[in-house]
């Protein structure tokens, strides 16, 4: 199986940069996030045509929405609600050959790494701890969790951690939180473990760059784990930075994990 993550930010803007993704890529699953429609506007006929005809959605008007798009059949579709809120943030479908799939968009943060002056910071926080809770009170087995985290939680998945050490994102509360995530939780950061420790690895350029591949500023916000079971069984991973360069872009990467 061929699975891929991409915030797309804007599902309905960017359905023909996904379907020549899917074809070029040539993905079994896709996993997206920010797809930022509600379900009644979700472009499935334009996914059924290029042949992925099997979907799992959960939008709202303009903002959050995450998807699975397979080219067989999903079972179990369903979603959890998280730090106190139904926003779209989470869902999870079986795949054909039964493996659980969650999908994730957890909250950027706001700009300001502090709480009490900050609700979305706390809001972040909240929520990485609750997806903790729930995943060490029920380990995952043949199951891969995705999504735009939103939190780079190494040295190597920055551009610099010392310039970015108070910048959301990559603090030391949410990297720290994110690696007990995988820790307690019962995952495998397949990616990293592919590339090893030292490979500076990016999923995220800003749009504010003016040139974003000559600056290279970029963040790994972008995760593909498995439950420990899988983890010997990843053969290959690919983060496509090309498709940052695309005409219209998202300013996410997609990322890929042959298994």
């Amino acid at each position: 199986m061929r699975l891929a993550t991409w915030n797309i930010n804007s599902v309905r803007l960017r359905i023909d940069l996904v379907t020549a993704f899917l074809k070029s890529a040539d993905v079994d699953v896709l996993c997206l996030q920010e797809t930022k429609t509600e379900d009644a506007h979700f472009p499935a006929d334009a996914l059924i045509e290029a042949g992925w005809a099997h979907h799992a959605i959960r939008g709202e008007k303009s903002y959050n929405g995450v998807a699975i798009i397979a080219r067989e059949p999903l079972s179990d579709s369903g979603h959890m609600d998280w730090a106190g809120r139904e926003d779209c943030r989470h869902i999870s479908a079986t795949t054909a050959n039964g493996i659980k799939v969650h999908n994730f968009y957890v909250p950027a943060g706001g700009d300001v790494p502090d709480r009490d002056e900050n609700p979305k910071f706390g809001h972040k926080l909240d929520f990485i701890a609750e997806m903790t809770a729930y995943f060490s009170q029920n380990k995952p087995q043949r199951s891969i969790l995705v999504g735009d985290l939103n939190i780079a939680p190494l040295a190597e998945d920055v551009w610099s951690t010392k310039q970015l050490k108070n910048v959301v994102s990559h603090t030391d509360i949410e990297r720290d939180g994110l690696l007990r995530l995988i820790n307690d939780g019962g995952w495998s950061d397949v990616v990293r473990q592919h590339f090893g420790d030292d490979e500076v690895l990016y999923s995220w350029w800003s749009y504010r760059a003016r040139d974003w591949a000559a600056s290279n500023r970029g963040r790994r916000l972008d995760h593909i784990w498995t439950s420990r079971d899988l983890a010997a069984g990843v053969t290959d991973v690919t983060i496509h930075s090309d498709m940052r360069g695309a005409e219209k872009p998202s300013d996410h990467a997609p990322v890929v994990i042959d298994l």
